[in-house]
């Protein structure tokens, strides 16, 4: 007779199977442990895992045998270091287990990748921009340029989505819809420098725009929170008039704080973007 197994069965099986996978794969040296003489064992033994992760020998066991034992986060990060996992195989210890990775808070200067600069610089007919963890606007095409303005000019906190909407007096006359479109940002926002927060950086910008803006003072404390990925915006361009965008933001797989936005014109902004951009 066949027997039934569960969707939470085969995880744990699974689950064990990866863990005895990066096991088998390592030598003793590669942890800083002595290989010993007549070691028959492929790779690390469990009880050398297991103290390397400072569990238990007979809990370890049971883990790889896919028995109903919960690993918390906590031990499972013990375990990823113990097997010297990288960044994928780290996930996917964490998805086995259903539990959410811990995200770790970078630091330092942001760099774009090549791909995406290539990726960025051939939309032409899309004004699209590259945002980093605290929305700062890392790289932009020409299209994006023509339509919000050239991003080269400004300097530090002010080339920053947050500031540009709150504290620049030229971008917000820009935006024909600038209360709608600034609590949906100011929410999004927030939801994404809870892993940031205390962070030098985002302090000094919060700051600042609580003394710039007295709307920023007055919505900051409400702690609305909300993640949109897509929406429309309505801009008076100097030149080319009233224009209508949907907009996207997409994240960057490898690059979990860099999100792509990206413009595409609706209806007759396609004619006046055209005409924009074919002015050189």
């Amino acid at each position: 007779m066949n027997t039934l197994h569960l969707p939470e069965d085969i995880k744990r099986r699974a689950f064990g199977d990866f863990l005895r996978s990066r096991r088998e794969r390592l030598q003793p040296s590669d942890v800083g442990l002595s290989n010993g003489f007549r070691r028959r064992a492929k790779g690390l033994r469990r009880e050398e895992v297991a103290l390397l992760a400072g569990v238990g020998a007979t809990w370890y066991t049971w883990l790889e045998q896919g028995r109903e034992v919960r690993a918390s986060v906590e031990v499972l990060s013990a375990l990823a270091d113990a097997l010297r996992l990288d960044a994928a195989e780290r996930r996917h210890l964490f998805v086995l287990n259903d539990r959410p990775p811990p995200e770790s808070r970078k630091t330092g200067p942001e760099v774009v990748p090549d791909t995406l600069l290539r990726m960025l610089a051939s939309l032409a007919g899309q004004p699209a921009h590259i945002l980093g963890r605290r929305w700062d606007v890392l790289a932009w095409n020409r299209a994006a340029e023509i339509v919000f303005g050239d991003y080269a000019r400004l300097d530090g906190d002010a080339r920053n989505i947050m500031h540009l909407v709150f504290a620049d007096p030229d971008h917000r006359r820009l935006l024909l819809d600038w209360e709608e479109l600034a609590t949906t940002a100011l929410a999004s926002f927030r939801a994404d420098s809870a892993r940031y927060a205390g962070d030098q950086d985002f302090e000094r910008l919060i700051a600042t725009l609580m003394r710039a803006s007295p709307e920023f003072r007055a919505w900051w404390p409400k702690h609305e929170v909300a993640r949109p990925f897509s929406g429309y915006k309505r801009i008076r361009h100097p030149l080319g008039g009233e224009m209508r965008f949907e907009y996207t933001m997409l994240s960057v797989i490898g690059e979990p704080d860099m999100k792509v936005a990206i413009y595409t014109p609706l209806e007759d902004s396609i004619a006046k973007l055209e005409q924009l951009l074919a002015v050189r």
